[in-house]
């Protein structure tokens, strides 16, 4: 079957590609069955769900009290942010600069694509784009992603810290 980083496979066969086994479909389970991993692994997943939410009405809230640099700026790191708690949503085995490391690339990646045309042809026709892409490039976001990233690090870095206490101690 190969190497399982993540999961158990249950099926059988289906060589290194995996998919499809002997004897039908092989489906890959994340955890293992019963072990203590998969209750830690939900609250991640949670706490990551509860920060994007807290994020988003972090930054509808800032738009609606600010304006100017400290709303463009400031929405810009929390997208940032916002792309932490979405990998660790995805992810949540990966450790804080892994997470915060992705998002900042994803950032990055899609401000160089507002390079093109692409995006602000998209954001014309539609809010979810122009809200998830942008339309121009600016190249003082690059910083303030970065300023995101770092914030979405600390805070996942903290949020590690404080649960390695209740690992150890066995509860």
């Amino acid at each position: 079957m190969g190497r399982r980083a993540a999961g158990r496979a249950v099926g059988s066969g289906g060589g290194p590609g995996g998919g499809l086994g002997q004897d039908g479909p092989v489906t890959f389970i994340s955890g293992s069955c019963g072990s203590a991993a998969a209750p830690v692994t939900r609250r991640i997943r949670l706490a990551a769900a509860a920060a994007a939410v807290v994020t988003v009405g972090a930054g509808l809230g800032l738009r609606a009290v600010a304006a100017g640099s400290v709303a463009k700026y400031g929405g810009d790191a929390l997208y940032t942010v916002l792309l932490v708690a979405l990998v660790v949503l995805v992810a949540p085995r990966w450790t804080p600069l892994r997470a915060a490391g992705t998002a900042l690339g994803a950032s990055w990646a899609v401000e160089v694509f507002q390079l093109s045309s692409l995006p602000a042809e998209l954001s014309r026709y539609s809010a979810a784009a122009r809200l998830v892409l942008g339309s121009t490039f600016n190249a003082p976001d690059l910083f303030w992603y970065v300023v995101g990233a770092a914030g979405g690090w600390l805070l996942h870095t903290a949020m590690v810290a404080k649960r390695r206490p209740e690992a150890s101690t066995g509860r």
